[in-house]
């Protein structure tokens, strides 16, 4: 319905309203017309001004990047440097996302192309306000503040190969029952009898004198 015939629908409401004796008919008049008034209040309202959306950041939709994979780093007690070799690059046009174990980079506009520089997982986490991002005529520096003074043995976080054994101390059980899962697994009918034998006594409490007859 246009706002001009809300304004009509608003004017008969009103002269009803004037006319009407009962009290239920005037409050089912009364809350129809403040109905109306609504609509009309929403279909008369100016449109949003144009710049109100302009102060979002500039989105950059569908572009392609070029991973750059190769680059040389060293470090101190406190911080690691990053040395990014490309040239024609402008501070302007870097965009950096640090968080507490990742870093991206991306250089845009580099002679018509854009550049990324990416380690999803760090080695060791790092304090992302007090990192930056430095560029020179030839390269680009990165340098990370370290969360906690060391030295870190890579730049990417690698899996500790020791943890299964680690968890496997935590529970002593569980390495001897892997074991003798597997000599069951492999033994003759008298090799199995003992093992469930001596797999009921561990469960139980009995594991040294069971196992002493694997012997």
């Amino acid at each position: 319905m246009s706002a001009e015939e809300l304004r009509l629908e608003l004017d008969e409401l009103r002269r009803l309203e004037g006319l009407a004796k009962r009290p239920r008919v005037q409050s089912l008049l009364a809350n129809e017309i403040r109905n109306v008034e609504a609509k009309l209040a929403k279909a008369t309202a100016p449109a949003p001004e144009p710049h109100a959306a302009a102060t979002a950041a500039p989105a950059r939709p569908g572009l392609n990047y070029v991973t750059l994979g190769s680059f040389s780093w060293d470090q101190d007690n406190d911080k690691i440097r990053i040395y990014i070799f490309l040239e024609g690059v402008e501070q302007e046009k870097v965009e950096t996302i640090f968080k507490p174990m990742s870093v991206d980079i991306k250089f845009h506009d580099v002679n018509r192309k854009n550049y990324r520089c990416a380690i999803p997982k760090l080695n060791k986490e790092i304090i992302p306000e007090k990192c930056k991002v430095v560029v020179k005529p030839t390269k680009v520096v990165v340098t990370l503040c370290k969360a906690s003074k060391g030295n870190w043995l890579d730049l990417h976080f690698k899996e500790d190969k020791f943890k299964p054994s680690m968890d496997k101390e935590k529970d002593p059980m569980s390495g001897i029952m892997d074991l003798m899962k597997n000599m069951y697994e492999e033994g003759d009918e008298d090799m199995k009898r003992t093992i469930a034998k001596a797999w009921t006594d561990a469960r139980s409490g009995k594991t040294t004198d069971s196992l002493s007859g694997l012997r």
